[in-house]
This record gives C-alpha cells, structure tokens and sequence, in this order.
C-alpha cells in the first residue's frame, strides 16, 4: 500500500518560517525608527550651529557697542576737562558749546548702551536654543546607540529604551524652536 504524504510537515515548516520572519520584523522597524532620529539629529545639529554663531555675532555685536560707548565717555571727558581748564585759564573760548558737546555725548551713550544691551540679550538666547539643540543632539546619538546595541542584542526592551530617548530627545528639539 502507498504511503500517504502527510501534507502538515511541509505545513509545519512553512509556519516556523513565517514565526522567524515575524521575529526578526521588529529589526526593521528598529533600523527605521533609528534612521527617523538620525534626521532629527542632523536637523538638531544644523539648528544648533546656526544659534551658536548667531550668539558669537551677537555678542560681537555689543562688544562694538560698548566700545564705542567707552569712546563717547572718553569723548565727554575731555570735553568737560577742557571746558575745565578754559574757565580756570580766563580763556575766552565758548564754554557753552563744550557744555553743548557734553550734552551730545551724553545722549549718545545712552543710545548706544541701549543697543549694547539689546545684542547681550539677543546672544543670551541665541545661546540658551543652542544649549536645547545641542542637548537634543546628545540626546538622539545615546537613543541611537541604544538602538544599535538592541539590534545586536537582539532586545526589544533596549528598543523601546532608544525610543523612550528619542522622546527626550524630540522635547529639546521642540524646545529649541520655541
């Protein structure tokens, strides 16, 4: 008599086939949460160059600016040291108009302290987003490291750990933008 082949063995290799390609699935979607924070890392670094060269020009700014206010208060100095020394001598230069000089240097100095303050201020916070951008990058280089160990491990729990980064690392980032 014939020997019946029994159809479930081939069955039975193809579903363990499908269950290993079932396990080994999730190593996809490992490999493409991985490369979605790598772009939000590149993003996070190109935001965080930019804020620390803003605050680098910023702060030259005011660096300008205050030198120019010393030079107004060097300026208004020797103009009342001046206008000093004349009245003293009897000399019959016009005092008022070093007083007029005076006046105009004062003014000055408080529009230029004005600006030199505003560019401080504005390179404090071009400084405060670089600060998130960069600690959003760091962030996002330790979530992809996790993530590559997972891999290697072949852990899911490591995964959601990268993930679970990737959050922390997605709060900086927005709060760099904000």
């Amino acid at each position: 008599m014939e020997e019946l082949e029994v159809p479930t063995e081939h069955l039975h290799e193809e579903i363990h086939e499908a269950a290993e390609e079932a396990k080994e699935r999730w190593i996809l979607y490992v490999a493409l949460s991985t490369a979605v924070i790598a772009v939000l890392a590149a993003i996070a670094g190109l935001m965080g160059g930019h804020h620390s060269n803003e605050a680098l020009l910023e702060q030259l700014k005011a660096s300008d600016q205050w030198s120019y206010y010393q030079a107004k208060s060097i300026k208004s100095e020797i103009a009342g040291s001046t206008a000093k020394i004349l009245t003293a001598t009897g000399s019959k230069v016009d005092a008022a108009d070093l007083k007029q000089k005076i006046d105009k240097y004062e003014t000055e100095k408080t529009e230029i302290k004005k600006q030199a303050t505003e560019f401080e201020t504005s390179s404090h916070e071009h400084l405060e987003r670089h600060l998130n951008f960069a600690k959003s990058v760091t962030i996002f280089q330790i979530s992809i490291a996790i993530a590559a160990i997972a891999i290697l491990t072949r852990r899911k729990l490591l995964w959601a750990m990268s993930l679970i980064a990737a959050v922390g690392g997605t709060w900086f980032l927005i709060e760099g933008f904000l």
